[in-house]
């Protein structure tokens, strides 16, 4: 086996975590902006609260992706987040730009899905004290 292989898995978590940490960093920094745009594209229903859950989803999530702990369930808890995420925010087909988030957030699915089928490899928490 090639050396660097056992490295893939993390370093795909790490990729993977960071579009959610960063879209995290971004809710909190502009809370009102963020709410404001969810109900522009039509969330007028308790914003707030979905907004909150959104980050709260994004931080356990996009954590447990990272450190590599309960990394299925975070990978879960992403997917959660992002098929709602994805058919509310990114179906206008006929802008170029939304058609090619709606596509990059499957591409992103498929990722997750990789993490929940096969865990977070063996430079993980999840790792850490097992013998394997």
């Amino acid at each position: 086996m090639q050396p660097f292989i056992p490295l893939i898995p993390l370093i795909a978590r790490i990729f993977l975590s960071l579009v959610f940490l960063s879209s995290l960093a971004g809710k909190l920094g502009n809370f009102e902006g963020t709410a404001g745009y969810m109900q522009k594209m039509g969330m007028t229903f308790a914003t707030e609260f979905f907004l909150l859950g959104a980050m709260v989803l994004l931080a356990l999530g996009g954590f447990s992706l990272l450190l590599g702990y309960r990394a299925k369930a975070g990978a879960l808890l992403l997917m959660i987040f992002l098929i709602p995420a994805t058919l509310i925010f990114h179906t206008d087909f006929e802008s170029k730009i939304q058609t090619i988030m709606f596509m990059k957030n499957l591409a992103i699915m498929g990722g997750l899905l990789m993490v929940y089928a096969y865990g977070s490899g063996p430079y993980s928490l999840d790792r850490r004290g097992s013998a394997s």
